[in-house]
């Protein structure tokens, strides 16, 4: 092959890779923007934000959230084209968990043991469980719908992670309303309400994504 014509094969080649990552972030950007918009308008903060805004808990759960919608999100992305499997790290899904392990840890060597189980449970697990489930609906199936243009090798897999990154941003505009900061109540209810995300993208990818 000469050079030129190897030139004009990988421009080709970017093209629809640039324009799927725009896609992507379009798909994204709407799934976040729907869910402001259902947020504030039928859910709304928590009444006491700004005194909860100045407490290391409070603030913890978006480093949590946040820690886990970014890099799924990206593997999402990623695990839509073969050719960008070997740039996935699944490992930095294990970041927010060991945060949360940490300051579980610090949590129960400030509380004392009688508070413990009161922290864990909490007000609001039926809102937890029930929200960000919920929420994370117009992200994943904006996920879904941009998802079924790539070519994912696992589509169950492709499917569950983008469930995940879905739940993660609920899960991000759910503890605007939480009352429950302790890490004990979001270690506990948080990954369950996020696992029942990550499910419903795993059936949904097998159901739409296989190719």
């Amino acid at each position: 092959m000469k050079t030129e014509q190897l030139i004009n094969a990988l421009v080709a080649d970017i093209g629809p890779r640039r324009s799927f990552l725009r896609s992507f972030v379009y798909a994204t950007a709407s799934g976040v923007a729907f869910d402001a918009v259902v947020f504030f308008a039928a859910i709304g903060p928590r009444p006491d934000i700004a005194a909860a805004a100045e407490t290391w808990r409070f603030l913890f759960k978006f480093v949590v959230t946040l820690a886990l919608a970014v890099p799924a999100t990206t593997l999402a992305y990623r695990l839509a084209a073969p050719a960008m499997w070997r740039r996935c790290r699944f490992e930095v899904l294990m970041v927010p968990l060991c945060l949360l392990l940490a300051a579980t840890a610090f949590e129960l060597d400030l509380v004392p043991p009688s508070l413990w189980m009161v922290r864990l449970v909490g007000s609001n697990s039926v809102n937890c469980m029930t929200l960000i489930p919920v929420l994370a609906l117009a992200p994943l199936t904006c996920f879904l719908i941009l998802l079924r243009s790539g070519a994912s090798c696992d589509p169950g897999l492709t499917g569950a992670v983008a469930g995940l990154a879905a739940g993660a941003i609920a899960a991000t505009f759910y503890a605007l309303n939480c009352f429950d900061d302790s890490p004990l109540f979001v270690i506990t209810w948080y990954p369950i309400a996020m696992s029942t995300t990550a499910a419903g993208g795993y059936y949904g990818g097998r159901r739409f994504l296989t190719w």
